[in-house]
């Protein structure tokens, strides 16, 4: 059975130094694109009941293509960081696609 590699502290720095910023900032992009594109906040819980079934599946999917898309940057820039700072890639990560 192969032995998982354990994450080195300046890695696990790096995604989370990363990850959170994107995070506020995936939220506040989405929170002004629904407001552009709609002229209403958007939901703050999908579920509640006054929330009409369209409206909570399309601020779903919206919000959830942005957060992802945040997360795949702040990943790809963490370690690319990583990168330049150790001369490797972040135990996990290998070269090919």
């Amino acid at each position: 059975m192969a032995r998982k590699e354990k994450a080195p502290l300046t890695w696990k720095l790096l995604g989370s130094g990363l990850a959170i910023p994107a995070g506020i900032a995936a939220r506040k992009l989405t929170d002004a694109a629904w407001y552009a594109a709609r002229g209403t906040t958007p939901p703050k819980n999908p579920a509640a009941p006054g929330v009409t079934w369209p409206e909570a599946l399309a601020w779903a999917a919206f919000s959830g293509v942005v957060v992802a898309a945040g997360r795949l940057v702040a990943a790809r820039g963490a370690a690319a960081a990583y990168e330049s700072l150790t001369g490797k890639l972040p135990p996990g990560l290998n070269e090919g696609p």
